[in-house]
């Protein structure tokens, strides 16, 4: 599937469940590999992400399910939590 980069700036993004993640303020490209490897985010919605102090995120583009009016990514939060518990347990 061919995109133009510029069409994904200021597109919503959505989980696979419906949930608002925020909106895509720039795409990071692996040169190498010439692929998309990552999508930063901006406005986060907290249900979404459990940031703390940060104010943004990169979703890996291996998330990313389907492209069109919107982004859709898999669902993660649970993902997230449980990978801070982890880090949690191991301090």
């Amino acid at each position: 599937m061919e995109i133009e980069l510029s069409s994904l700036y200021g597109q919503d993004i959505y989980t696979d469940k419906g949930v608002y993640v925020g909106k895509i303020e720039d795409v990071s490209i692996d040169i190498k590999e010439k692929r998309i490897s990552g999508l930063a985010v901006k406005n986060i919605n907290p249900n979404a992400f459990d940031l703390g102090k940060k104010k943004g995120v990169v979703i890996p583009y291996r998330w990313v399910t389907a492209i069109g009016d919107i982004v859709l990514i898999k669902h993660v939060r649970r993902r997230v939590a449980e990978k801070e518990e982890e880090e949690d347990e191991r301090k």
